[in-house]
């Protein structure tokens, strides 16, 4: 089954950006839907953004507008694009893939990553 390596967190300052990716052992472009969830300490994990092979997309409520989710299938990569972060995005945040898309709505597969934090702190 393919692999998924997330990247790209750490930690940045309110306001500021910062690009997750997820690499994939294997063509991703068979994947016909893939998402990022995170998980805050205490807190249950939440669907932050997915994207189909089509390109259609869905969002939480908290990051609409600020966040971008793309996938890349030449390079076996999703992204996800994190703009105007706030304390409260605070979380380690995990690629999935393999699940299904249905009413405009991602439900999680069984593959994920182990995932990467980010933390956004003055």
């Amino acid at each position: 089954q393919v692999q998924l390596v997330e990247s790209g967190g750490g930690l940045v300052q309110p306001g500021g950006s910062l690009r997750l990716s997820c690499a994939a052992s294997r063509r991703i472009f068979s994947i016909y839907a893939m998402g990022w969830y995170r998980q805050a300490p205490g807190n249950q994990r939440e669907l932050v953004a997915a994207i189909t092979n089509g390109g259609n997309t869905n969002y939480a409520d908290s990051v609409k507008g600020r966040f971008t989710i793309s996938r890349d299938n030449p390079k076996n990569t999703m992204y996800l694009q994190m703009n105007s972060l706030k304390p409260e995005d605070t979380a380690v945040y995990y690629c999935n893939a393999g699940g299904q898309w249905y009413s405009a709505t991602y439900y999680q597969g069984d593959i994920w990553g182990q995932g990467t934090q980010v933390t956004v702190s003055s």
